[in-house]
């Protein structure tokens, strides 16, 4: 399976479908998580299958941008938190069959991916800000994608994190508490859109460091940038 990671928490997932071995057809299944507003939307999503929404934020779902892309894909399917869904159902009501509402601990299938899903509420900004329902996904048994949260993933190993770097609601004590605490395999950035490069690299040095130490591979990756998982 490929990651391919766009600009802040954006990522898309492409893999072989499982009768392109028999065909000899290169055809490929791709599901994208959280096309939000700083992000390339109709790039990630061109030719999706699947779409998942972590939660209702505007850089983690661009709504207007998003619902044509929806609407003009009949083959696109999307999974979100109730209010999201809502949203995208309003925006594209042609496409309002194929949006569905998901819940904490549910596991389903997106676009021949295997999904579950964990946690349940947006990492606390102020306490004068309110706190909204936020999904956090394990796509195919390989890679985690936690949305705004330091939701831990009970009861699984996680060979591939996507931590997010830098955030609102974060410090960088609980970046690299985070990863100490699902302790993966492997962690690729994601949530960085509000760093420059000095920013990011400062992160970064840190996050290196402590996943050296408990036995994580990170792998700094740009925006367009690849990886196999």
């Amino acid at each position: 399976m490929k990651l391919t990671k766009y600009t802040h928490s954006c990522v898309r997932l492409s893999k072989a479908s499982e009768s392109s071995g028999t065909s000899g057809s290169s055809a490929e299944r791709v599901l994208v998580i959280d096309p939000g507003n700083f992000s390339e939307v109709e790039e990630a999503l061109d030719g999706a299958h699947a779409l998942l929404v972590t939660h209702e934020h505007p850089d983690h779902v661009d709504i207007p941008r998003v619902a044509p892309v929806l609407a003009a894909n009949a083959g696109l399917e999307a999974w979100a938190p109730d209010g999201v869904a809502r949203s995208l159902r309003e925006a594209a009501p042609e496409a309002a069959g194929r949006v569905h509402t998901v819940e904490p601990g549910a596991e389903f299938e997106a676009g021949s991916f295997p999904v579950r899903t964990f946690g349940s509420q947006h990492a606390l900004i102020h306490a004068s800000v309110p706190v909204v329902p936020n999904i956090g996904y394990l796509v195919d048994g390989t890679v985690f994608h936690p949305g705004d949260s330091f939701t831990v993933p009970h009861g699984v190993e996680v060979p591939t994190l996507l931590v997010p770097i830098h955030a609102p609601w974060s410090r960088v004590g609980e970046v690299l508490d985070f990863l100490i605490a699902v302790r993966p395999k492997r962690a690729l950035p994601i949530h960085n859109a509000l760093l420059n490069e000095r920013g990011l690299g400062v992160v970064e040095k840190h996050v290196q460091r402590v996943s050296r130490q408990y036995g994580t591979e990170y792998t700094p990756l740009a925006p367009g940038g690849s990886t196999e998982l």
